[in-house]
């Protein structure tokens, strides 16, 4: 009840202000002030007596602020750590799980294992392409001789 009566207030107080803003004058509405000039050498140009209008504006600025503040809070109150509009509506999908393994990415180990294997496996093959004494014969027919270790 207090909620729908501050949110009320708020909104007239809102209405208020933006009227009230737009029917004041600028304080420096002449030709010099088109391009900057104030009308006189003090910091925020020159201050007359506060009119109606002024007060008003402050007055609706002061409660505006108030009954924002004051929203925010009670809104806060009501608000539950893990309520969110998901679980409330029941409407958040499943994440779906992967069926097969081998669908799945792989992992930094996993695919270091997979390429040490695979070099292992062309190590092999190229140790087996290698006669055992160490030479091979030259596909154009002469011999190349490969120097052995000792």
């Amino acid at each position: 009840m207090l909620e729908i009566f501050l949110t009320i207030i708020h909104v007239v107080v809102c209405l208020f202000l933006i009227i009230v803003v737009l029917l004041q004058s600028g304080k420096a509405a002449d030709l010099a002030g088109a391009f900057g000039g104030m009308g006189s050498q003090t910091a925020f140009g020159p201050r007359g007596a506060a009119t109606m209008l002024s007060k008003a504006t402050t007055f609706a600025a002061v409660v505006f602020m108030l009954t924002s503040i004051w929203l925010g809070i009670e809104a806060g109150r009501h608000r539950n750590a893990g309520d969110s509009v998901i679980e409330r509506t029941g409407t958040g999908t499943a994440v779906p799980e992967v069926a097969d393994p081998a669908d799945r990415p792989q992992t930094k180990e996993e695919r270091l294992q997979e390429v040490q294997q695979q070099l292992q496996e062309n190590m092999v093959i190229q140790q087996e392409a290698v006669p055992a004494g160490g030479e091979s014969e030259d596909p154009a027919g002469g011999e190349a001789s490969v120097p052995k270790q000792e």
